[in-house]
């Protein structure tokens, strides 16, 4: 078995599982719009239960994404596979990272329903929104290969623990932009979104790059 694999810690896979589960909710897509719309006009436990529906969706995304990935997991132990994973990794981040600077909030935009409806519901409708979405699917195998994130069965208890840690960052960024958005709400507007989104993109795309430099020199970060 692949040297990695055997010296993998609990420690490596929540510290990954936390990166990885901010930055697929951090992107102002359209439940995180929702998300800030929500706080700002029904008020910050609205929010945060959209952004917990949205978590619940991410995490059924990671486990199809993990559990099909596993089973080529004897092909990427190879070293020189890895390599190349990795790299292919950095790339589809830096991707992303374009699509989130150049994305516009106002698209996604919806109008203001006078009725707060319940928890419940809000829970809801966020969880089938961010669900009618498979792309992120693509995000997650990017996220996964740039964090050689998915281990063998052997390591199933410690592959569990990792994604618990990508519900936790999940609803740690969905807790703080709450927050925030809720003491900043005579500030926070529509530019405001989207100079969040542009500085995302922009640590995307630097994280990225500075992880393939790390790759070609066979260097690692974590």
């Amino acid at each position: 078995m692949n040297w990695w694999f055997e010296h993998i810690t609990v420690l490596d896979l929540l510290i990954k599982g936390l990166i990885i589960g901010v930055v697929v909710s951090a992107p102002m897509g359209p439940v995180g719009v929702l998300c800030i719309q929500r706080t700002l006009n029904k008020g910050r436990w609205y929010g945060f239960v959209t952004g917990l529906g949205a978590a619940l969706s991410d995490i059924i995304y990671a486990l199809i994404t993990g559990y099909g990935m596993s089973f080529v997991v004897e092909f990427i132990e190879n070293p020189q596979t890895m390599y190349y994973f990795q790299l292919i990794g950095s790339i589809m981040l830096f991707c992303f990272g374009v699509y989130t600077f150049r994305s516009n909030p106002a698209q996604n935009i919806r109008p203001v329903s006078a009725n707060k409806g319940s928890l419940v519901h809000n829970f809801v409708t966020a969880f089938f929104v961010t669900l009618s979405n498979p792309f992120i699917i693509l995000l997650f195998i990017g996220l996964y290969a740039r964090f050689s994130f998915v281990l063998p069965e052997a390591f199933l208890y410690e592959q569990s623990i990792g994604y618990f840690a990508i519900v936790g960052g999940a609803l740690a960024w969905w807790f703080v932009i709450t927050y925030l958005v809720d003491k900043l709400r005579a500030k926070f507007d529509l530019r405001g979104i989207r100079i969040l989104n542009r500085v995302i993109g922009v640590v995307v795309m630097l994280a990225s790059v500075v992880s393939a430099v790390f790759t070609l020199i066979g260097k690692t970060l974590y």
